[in-house]
């Protein structure tokens, strides 16, 4: 089992940056992890990528704005925000794969005011 916890999340200004943090119970090591979000109305989508092997992966509604990361010593995993947009409301929710399950945090809010 592994225990997924999203930080930072918040009201910002249309153009300002924030930051997500997702703290992991387990090694974050060679695992492959996401983040994604999910706006009232929406499905849930994926918004970053970093694969087992730390390559990276964005939609092209976020790439060149959002970057995803990873700290393996502290088993937290990041995804940076800048030049955000109205439409970039939503629920973001972290996930890992790994053990051959799924796992989810519960999401952080994240409101982008114009």
């Amino acid at each position: 089992q592994v225990q997924l916890v999203e930080s930072g999340g918040g009201l910002v200004q249309a153009g300002g940056s924030l930051r997500l943090s997702c703290a992991a119970s387990a090694s974050t090591f060679k695992i492959a992890m996401g983040w994604y979000r999910q706006a009232p109305g929406k499905q849930r989508a994926l918004v970053a990528f970093i694969s087992s092997s730390d390559t990276t992966n964005y939609p092209d509604s976020v790439k060149g704005r959002f970057t995803i990361s990873r700290d393996n010593a502290k088993n937290t995993l990041y995804l940076q925000m800048n030049s955000l947009k109205p439409e970039d409301t939503a629920v973001y929710y972290c996930n890992a794969l790994t053990y051959g399950r799924t796992f989810w945090g519960r999401g952080t809010q994240v409101t982008v005011s114009s």
